[in-house]
């Protein structure tokens, strides 16, 4: 488990994380934040389905690391995140920008853009039928 979330990172990670907000229906309390943050690190370095994350990790369900997830998606929690971990290998002089790539997958594309004008015919004319 220490080995998927290391001290050092979690130490620059907790802080950034949002505060556990009781349900007003009461229940069982949530998972701790650096258990769920280890089963959905598991999960993602896997490619296990949710469902299987194993209960021997002390992660909670798969289900409750996805909801963690898609919570955190939803409040910007993992752009803050992002941020954060570029900025502090930005400072250690980690970052070679000159070997960054975007395409589609990481930045939204536009569609649409104007239509073309029409393309004048390169060939001879029609052949006459044959019929």
């Amino acid at each position: 488990m220490a080995k998927l979330l290391p001290d050092g990172l979690w130490a620059i990670i907790e802080p950034l994380l949002p505060p556990h907000q009781p349900s007003p229906k009461g229940g069982r309390p949530p998972i701790a934040h650096r258990q769920a943050l280890t089963g959905i690190l598991f999960v993602l370095k896997t490619g296990l389905p949710w469902e299987d994350l194993p209960a021997e990790m002390g992660c909670g369900s798969g289900m409750s690391c996805w909801r963690r997830l898609a919570a955190w998606q939803a409040d910007g929690t993992w752009d803050k995140v992002h941020a954060a971990l570029l900025e502090r290998l930005q400072d250690a002089g980690r970052l070679d920008w000159s070997k960054c790539a975007v395409d589609s997958s990481s930045v939204r594309a536009v569609f649409g853009g104007s239509i073309p004008g029409r393309t004048r015919p390169t060939g001879a004319r029609m052949a006459p039928s044959t019929t």
